[in-house]
């Protein structure tokens, strides 16, 4: 197995903060003494951390040119250390102890593997009631069915707790507020291990009580963790737009709007879809029946200038099933709406095999 930090130094004191950082990270960190014994490992580390004493050294042997190169340097950047830099091909200068977080973050990105980023849905309703939450939970619920590894999160903190539509709200684990402080960059493991998950599917919800706010770099922390750690993302979203909401409707590689065909609904929609379009890339309607006044999906599609991903029909077993408890399944015609909607989007391969990445705490 290659090495994720390989640290070039001989500097007592330099190495003392590398090796520190990098046990912080949780990355493991191989350290070369002299310039032929990181030449030797130059290419199999995910990152080199090249000390200024030996930069010199390193250079005269010319090792091949790579990325992910830095030099990292106990006294403030000067010209000779930018040069320094060039000579040995580092991309990056970290002067410590200031880029002592930004270098830790570095060292255990190396130490993830590298895995396919996860396909992120995002669904928020037309009006209030359209049911966004209910398919959020029936997509993760068939998405989870079919092997890929889930996560739904709960991006609405006025929504009531996705957690109760899947029955899930006793399951012990991390919910929003263990992650309200949370700055930096988080390992997909610790995502994974924190999260209350049944059956393949993780959900990240709400304390009960008093609203939580979550911030935009809180969001934008856990949608990049969780685009590492996992197959598919499903983010139920509030129709009003929040920092936080708006960093889940960019990070969205599709977002479903869902719709009543009623001509009220439709109209609400339209304000709706406005907003969203400023934020997200790929914006489709979900119509949700009946219609009480013969209202046909091509023509909401048409008027709100949206392609149609599908028709809900209602079920009228789905409501009382979800008052009892019990997580919407995968029949029915709205579990027929996310298995088609699964296979347009690709989501029919197999999952990757979970691994214990190395990062940091759960919290």
């Amino acid at each position: 197995m290659s090495t994720a930090v390989l640290i070039v130094s001989a500097d007592a004191a330099l190495l003392d903060d590398l090796l520190r950082l990098a046990a912080a990270a949780d990355a493991e960190a191989r350290v070369a003494s002299d310039a032929s014994h990181a030449r030797s490992a130059w290419r199999d580390a995910a990152l080199v951390v090249a000390g200024p004493d030996l930069a010199v050294q390193l250079a005269g042997c010319a090792p091949p040119r790579r990325p992910g190169v830095i030099l990292a340097t106990a006294e403030p950047g000067g010209d000779e250390v930018y040069r320094l830099a060039v000579d040995i091909g580092a991309q990056d200068v970290v002067s410590l102890p200031d880029g002592e977080t930004w270098l830790a973050e570095r060292m255990a990105a190396a130490a993830e593997p590298v895995t396919d980023r996860a396909t992120t849905v995002g669904v928020i309703g037309g009006r209030g009631g359209a049911g966004a939450s209910v398919l959020s939970a029936t997509l993760a619920r068939s998405a989870a069915g079919r092997g890929l590894h889930t996560l739904l999160i709960d991006g609405d903190p006025l929504g009531g707790g996705i957690d109760l539509v899947l029955g899930a709200e006793g399951t012990p684990g991390a919910r929003w507020s263990d992650y309200a402080e949370r700055r930096g960059r988080l390992s997909g493991a610790a995502l994974h291990d924190s999260l209350p998950a049944r059956g393949g599917l993780a959900v990240l919800s709400w304390h009960r009580g008093a609203v939580e706010q979550v911030s935009a770099e809180t969001m934008r922390s856990v949608l990049d963790a969780a685009a590492r750690g996992y197959d598919l993302v499903v983010a139920d979203l509030p129709r009003h737009v929040t920092d936080a909401s708006a960093e889940a409707l960019a990070a969205a590689d599709v977002t479903l709007i869902v719709v009543p065909a009623e001509v009220r609904a439709a109209v609400a929609a339209d304000r709706v879809a406005d907003v969203a379009r400023r934020y997200t890339r790929d914006l489709r309607l979900v119509v949700r029946g009946p219609a009480p006044g013969g209202l046909k999906p091509a023509v909401i599609a048409e008027s709100l200038r949206l392609p149609l991903a599908g028709v809900m029909s209602a079920d009228r077993r789905l409501a009382g099933a979800i008052e009892r408890g019990e997580p919407p399944g995968g029949g029915g015609p709205l579990g027929a709406f996310c298995a088609r909607f699964l296979g347009d989007l690709g989501q029919t391969r197999r999952p990757r095999a979970h691994v214990s990445e190395p990062g940091e705490e759960a919290p």
